[in-house]
């Protein structure tokens, strides 16, 4: 991490945080530090605990043990929507299925900030035209979200997020169901965003590559413990992707950014056949 995020404030803090989903024991004792301005990543296999760590960070849900802090005051003081206003979350499905045109679900920001009427005293035209405008969805302001496409349906999503000026914005997965092209526009955005307003991010990604290229720090998770918090050259090794994943991946220096980049090999064992022949022995 730089020495600009090492000085900054903490804005949000995890002690020893568990959580059980039915018998299961989904989080274990997960501790971390968000720094003011960082982008922080989370990273595992499926089923690790990163959408429920997303959950108790965003103050969706409570954590069974231990504690969660924000602005140094536990996070169950707070509102829900006095945390909207400081707080959004962008999901894979984070619009509602139809009904709403692309405006309409862009000023369902601002809900944290309106009266029981559903009125502001402030006028929020200007930060709707400029948030519309500068995710180039002036065009798309009337037409029904039904009729958008998987990338164009995500920057409403961000929109809307967007929308809600906060000062903490948390990603689970929003990258999943877009190419390649909408992948980096939707990063770039996010990071041109979080530099401008000095905002916190936290990722949860599937793609490492993407991870490495844009967050500060990533956290591992792997069967709801943390394995490992650092850089992305200190995370991204490949005994220690091996040990989460069940693959060994070839690191490269990435050419431009020198950030580490995963290289799968081809020809590997699957994991879960690996698995059936040593229950066999």
């Amino acid at each position: 991490m730089n020495e600009r995020l090492q000085q900054s404030q903490p804005i949000l803090a995890a002690e020893r945080v568990s959580k059980t989903l039915g018998k299961q024991l989904v989080l274990n004792e997960v501790s971390l530090t968000l720094r003011q301005g960082e982008c922080f990543g989370i990273i595992g296999p499926n089923g690790s605990g990163k959408s429920t760590l997303i959950k108790l960070l965003s103050g969706a849900d409570t954590p069974d043990a231990g504690r969660i802090t924000f602005r140094s005051s536990l996070m169950s003081a707070y509102s829900k929507k006095q945390l909207a206003r400081s707080i959004a979350v962008l999901q894979q499905e984070a619009l509602p299925p139809i009904g709403f045109t692309v405006r309409e679900v862009v000023e369902m920001g601002r809900y944290p900030y309106q009266n029981w009427l559903g009125d502001e005293q402030a006028d929020v035209e200007p930060i709707i035209n400029g948030i519309l405008a500068e995710l180039d969805l002036q065009e798309l302001a009337a037409r029904p979200i039904e009729r958008l496409s998987g990338g164009e349906r995500q920057r409403v999503a961000l929109a809307k997020a967007a929308a809600q000026q906060p000062e903490l914005l948390m990603l689970d997965e929003p990258t999943t169901y877009l190419d390649i092209g909408y992948q980096q526009q939707m990063m770039e955005y996010i990071r041109e965003w979080q530099r401008r307003e000095g905002m916190t991010v936290v990722a949860v990604l599937h793609d490492l590559n993407l991870a490495a290229l844009y967050c500060d720090r990533i956290m591992v998770l792997h069967r709801g413990s943390v394995i490992q918090t650092g850089t992305p050259g200190e995370v991204m090794n490949a005994e220690l992707l091996e040990q989460v994943y069940g693959v060994r991946p070839s690191i490269v220096t990435h050419p431009v950014h020198g950030v580490p980049q995963i290289l799968l090999q081809g020809s590997v064992e699957p994991v879960w056949r690996l698995k059936r022949t040593e229950g066999a022995r």
